[in-house]
């Protein structure tokens, strides 16, 4: 039987890490290890993890916005055969562990991500045939609440559920982390780098969690922030895991920029609409907003990608050095 050992990054959602925990401790196959890796600024985090016999506890005193770094820091001296990751706001089903642990019994699996249920009414069967895939125009998709019943072959995963195998981890040299604000992308970049090394990343649906999406530390879900960031983070994400000569990252410039213009255009064609004024104030504003903090986001994201910073170089020393 395969080892395991679990992490859970947080920033500030001491009750959301509790749940988690009791979550984990009715696995049907126990963990080898549980690591708490915490990015608050308080000690509630610690008190709570605290209640837990044997479950690790580390700091992560680079603060906010490093959800990647955590993760680098919680897999320092890891000797389990498989590394899962799950956010604080996922509540594991009690066989999640197995289903996960089973997956890798396939041949060549080198990261197996599971399902993660946000209890909305009909999302198992949305998009259950277009699971995490890696599209020719650079772009992904999602639909990480699908149940296709089956094992399905993927391109990447979602970070609130998602595993890797120490190999895979130590082939590809430990995590990294180009991706600040919101972290969108950081689940992306370890599931295509492990593609990349000739592994095969696995979709489990019955490896399923709860995913109550917890409140972000700063702004809400889908927010502006969110927009900029998923743009800035997306042409890293390309840039630093296929370099600027892939063709997949002059379609997603290509294809980006024609999305900006039809969010700016979507808008401006408010005022043709037969609706009141201040509704076309909004929809006008709502739409040219939109396309800028896309815009903005591209625009930070071709400066960064010119000399990208891996924030968690230092913690994944090891496993490039190995």
């Amino acid at each position: 039987m395969r080892s395991a050992l679990v992490v859970v990054a947080t920033y500030r959602r001491p009750e959301h890490v509790r749940t988690c925990l009791e979550h984990i401790r009715t696995q049907t196959v126990a963990p080898a290890r549980i690591v708490v890796v915490d990015a608050s600024p308080d000690t509630l985090t610690r008190d709570v993890v605290a209640e837990f016999d044997g479950v690790e506890y580390r700091r992560n005193d680079m603060g906010v916005g490093l959800l990647a770094a955590s993760r680098a820091i919680g897999v320092q001296g890891a000797t389990e055969d498989v590394i899962a990751f799950i956010d604080d706001d996922a509540y594991a089903e009690p066989r999640w562990l197995a289903e996960i642990l089973t997956a890798y019994d396939e041949p060549g699996v080198g990261a197996v991500g599971g399902r993660a249920s946000n209890d909305r009414p009909g999302e198992e069967t949305e998009g259950w045939d277009r699971i995490g895939r890696f599209l020719p125009n650079g772009t992904l998709t999602g639909n990480f609440g699908a149940d296709p019943g089956h094992l399905v072959e993927t391109d990447h995963m979602l970070g609130a559920n998602m595993t890797v195998s120490r190999e895979a981890l130590r082939a590809i040299g430990g995590i990294h982390d180009y991706y600040p604000g919101t972290c969108l992308r950081e689940d992306s970049d370890l599931a295509l780098r492990v593609k990349k090394a000739g592994y095969r990343v696995l979709f489990a649906p019955d490896a399923a969690v709860l995913h109550v999406a917890g409140t972000y530390a700063k702004g809400k879900r889908f927010d502006l922030r969110y927009r900029f960031y998923g743009s800035r983070n997306h042409l890293l994400l390309l840039t630093t895991v296929l370099g600027w000569s892939d063709p997949h990252v002059a379609r997603y410039l290509v294809g980006h920029l024609v999305r900006i213009g039809r969010e700016a255009v979507s808008g401006l064609t408010s005022f043709s609409d037969k609706q009141g004024a201040r509704a076309k104030v909004r929809g006008l504003a709502g739409g040219v907003s939109r396309a800028a903090a896309d815009a903005w986001g591209t625009i930070v994201g071709l400066g960064a990608s010119l000399r990208p910073v891996d924030r968690a170089a230092e913690a994944s020393r090891e496993w490039r050095d190995a």
